[in-house]
């Protein structure tokens, strides 16, 4: 029998790992004339568009207020582009303009590269079973809770 609170010790763990990788990976990327928030708020965008700023909000843990000066300002660069919710006028999503669709692909990239150095030497037994932990792991620990 699995001991759920060693488990839960691991996902924390893991979870620093994470936020520290991809520190790594970003820490000399080149940006631009974006901050680190709103390349993060970009990078969100990317793997959830569409996506309300009342969502971008509470994900990065930021104030309503601070998270739209910072999409305003995404917007402004010409990085991303509101759309309206034929449903309901009032709701507008965030999605990724053309132009900040290239800004992430090179970001991509660039974390493309580290990683693969980063598992050059990982055999490709231990690599199927890297990926198969981690489809594991999508479909129930980090699957959204509204599903």
């Amino acid at each position: 029998m699995v001991n759920k609170e060693s488990l839960f010790q691991q996902l924390a763990s893991m979870i620093a790992s994470a936020h520290q990788l991809h520190f790594d990976m970003t820490k000399d990327m080149p940006m631009g004339d974006i901050t680190p928030l709103q390349y993060e708020i970009l990078e969100l965008v990317s793997v959830k568009q569409p996506i309300t700023a009342s969502q971008l909000s509470e994900c990065k843990g930021i104030s309503m207020p601070n998270m739209s000066r910072e999409l305003r300002k995404l917007k402004l660069k010409g990085l991303c582009e509101g759309i309206e919710d034929t449903g309901d006028r009032r709701k507008q999503y965030i999605r990724l303009s053309p132009l900040g669709e290239e800004r992430i692909a090179a970001a991509f990239e660039h974390m493309r590269q580290l990683f693969m150095q980063r598992i050059e030497q990982i055999p490709d037994s231990k690599l199927a079973k890297i990926s198969e932990a981690m489809g594991i792991l999508d479909s129930t620990i980090f699957r959204a809770e509204s599903e």
